[in-house]
């Protein structure tokens, strides 16, 4: 029998789940139960869950944490992070502590430019073209005032457009190519307003244009969309500290710790399957501050690892040196973020987290995401280059694995304190419960409360 539903969409919330969990679950009322467990209590607030996608059915839930201590230019920040994944937030609070010590995390915007393209086909002379288009630039301006005046006012708009032939990639390939300056916004529908007005304009101005045979007239505009490739919207952090100064660990020399330090960052430079793993712990810092705030972390994500290719080669994202003995360790990374419109004027949350970084500008935000995946990545470089990720990982990952065995709270007391000395396995750990389970449950009872 066909699953296939029409009109799906037009259902109520409750027809929804009871049309999925009837079709997909062995437990129908089992799964229903699940999916209603997650709505929020609060109507109102509900509603305006519902209302950010469609075909809501739940709520989706992630923790929401925060790494205090963060020295950023000289002022101290609470970062809030969302993410699952158990060692980040602990790690970008370690790394935050760490440096605080040494002067703090240094962060300066580079550039803020943003990027929008209309991708066309035209049959003709290319020079021709290029002739039309100096004729006609500035009506791609005075045909998009409506679009840009409110922007204007706050200090952005369009910066200048190019013509690109790009006819050796594909046969009559070009591009309009965009840059814009959005503030605060991320500018997104901004920028694609302005696009899709350029190529109007393309089109209209084409038509009436003399010296263009009739093929040429009729130019075929295949789409116009903003770039999620951003690499002029940069952003540096950056942390150095004299090399005597890294003696937090009595187990290994500083100046033996800095010199491993750099040259697992080299090796991150020079091979490829090292540097996407490098990057992403790099991103676990990024995305959690970009996903708290109400931004796009798949742009985001998808700008980032381009620009970690963007001479041919994927390599790491950051950087480190040892020089006249001093330890540098920075991060460039482009950054296309808002702290106006979409979700961050919506989500209750996202104003919460906002606020706790002190209602930022756009600039402000993308050195408080830049500093997370520099915190990010020192503390897993440094775990990486002395004790090993999995300690760390494994303590932090205890919890998940407590959890997944159904223990109470007394196992987990137990557990906790037995492996602040053993090494965590999840088959450790349920051959641990298991044995406790043995045991008379009082006995354990009297140890939590000692």
């Amino acid at each position: 029998m066909s699953n296939t539903i029409a009109g799906f969409s037009k259902l109520g919330k409750e027809q929804k789940i009871e049309w999925l969990t009837s079709h997909y679950f062995a437990d129908p009322n089992a799964a229903a139960t699940i999916l209603k467990q997650y709505w929020n209590d609060d109507a109102a607030l509900q509603k305006l869950h519902d209302e950010f996608i469609e075909n809501t059915v739940s709520n989706f839930y992630l923790p929401l944490g925060v790494a205090p201590g963060f020295v950023i230019n000289g002022k101290e920040y609470v970062l809030p992070m969302a993410v699952e994944e158990s060692s980040v937030v602990a790690a970008a609070a370690r790394s935050a502590k760490f440096w605080a010590k040494r002067g703090g995390f240094k962060a300066t915007v580079i550039s803020t430019e943003k990027i929008g393209q209309v991708h066309f086909l035209y049959k003709g002379d290319a020079a021709k073209l290029q002739a039309f288009f100096d004729a006609i630039k500035s009506a791609f301006f005075t045909s998009t005032e409506d679009l840009t005046k409110n922007m204007q006012k706050r200090g952005g708009g369009i910066l200048d457009i190019e013509l690109r032939d790009k006819t050796t990639l594909l046969p009559n390939y070009y591009q309009l190519h965009a840059t814009f300056e959005t503030v605060d916004s991320m500018g997104a529908n901004f920028i694609n307003s302005c696009l899709e007005q350029f190529a109007n304009t393309l089109k209209a101005q084409a038509l009436g244009y003399d010296a263009f045979t009739e093929c040429e007239q009729h130019i075929e505009v295949i789409m116009s969309i903003l770039s999620n490739y951003v690499p002029n919207c940069v952003v540096r952090a950056e942390v150095s500290c004299p090399v005597s100064d890294l003696n937090d660990d009595k187990n290994i020399k500083p100046e033996d710790f800095a010199q491993k330090f750099v040259t697992a960052v080299q090796v991150a430079q020079v091979e490829p399957f090292r540097a996407v793993t490098h990057n992403k712990g790099i991103m676990n810092g990024i995305d959690a501050v970009v996903v708290a705030t109400g931004n796009d972390f798949r742009a985001v994500e998808a700008g980032v690892h381009a620009y970690a290719a963007k001479d041919g080669q994927y390599r790491s994202l950051s950087h480190a040196k040892i020089e006249d003995g001093i330890f540098t360790f920075w991060l460039d990374v482009p950054l296309a973020l808002g702290t106006v419109g979409g979700l961050t004027t919506l989500h209750p949350l996202v104003k919460l987290c906002l606020e706790m970084l002190g209602n930022p500008s756009a600039k402000e935000l993308m050195q408080f995401v830049a500093v997370a995946g520099l915190a990010q990545n020192f503390a897993a470089v440094r775990s990486l280059t002395t004790t090993g990720i999995q300690q760390g990982h494994m303590k932090m990952h205890l919890m998940n694995i407590l959890n997944q065995l159904g223990a109470n709270d007394l196992e987990k007391h137990a557990a906790v304190k037995h492996f602040e000395t053993a090494t965590v396995s999840h088959s450790g750990v349920a051959d641990f419960i298991e044995e406790l389970r043995k045991n008379d449950p009082t006995k354990i009872e009297e140890d939590f409360l000692r």
